[in-house]
This record gives structure tokens, sequence and C-alpha cells, in this order.
């Protein structure tokens, strides 16, 4: 069910990675887009599945997934 925006934490559960795993992909430029609100960091509904659809693309083609492994 939409939810409007993701805390980070509740990104992570709702996606199954680990909060260490979420900066990772930051880091790569691999993860959601994120927003500020106030001091809060969030992640849109449409950012968490802009990203799902890029995971999937990635993986349909044979490239990178969000692991690191190739398909």
């Amino acid at each position: 069910m939409p939810t409007g925006a993701y805390s980070i934490a509740e990104f992570c559960r709702a996606h199954r990675v680990s909060r260490a795993f979420f900066y990772v992909l930051q880091k790569r430029g691999e993860g959601p887009t994120v927003m500020k609100v106030g001091k809060r960091t969030l992640v849109s509904d449409e950012a968490a599945k802009d990203w799902r659809q890029r995971m999937e693309r990635a993986t349909s083609l044979g490239t990178k997934t969000e692991t690191g492994d190739r398909k």
C-alpha cells in the first residue's frame, strides 16, 4: 500500500535490503532518489518504484544487479 514516502528504515524493510547496503547503493549511485524534509531523509513512493524498475531492467539486461553480481 502506498505510503507517500518511506523513511530509510521503512524503505529498507519494505525492499528487504539492509541499511548498510542501502548506503552502499547510494554511494555507487545505484540507490533510489532521496529527498530531505526538515532533518528527515525520505524516499517517495515514485522514487521507490523507479528504483525497482531500474533494478529489474538491469537484471533483465544481464548487467550488474544491486548486489553487484552479474546475472
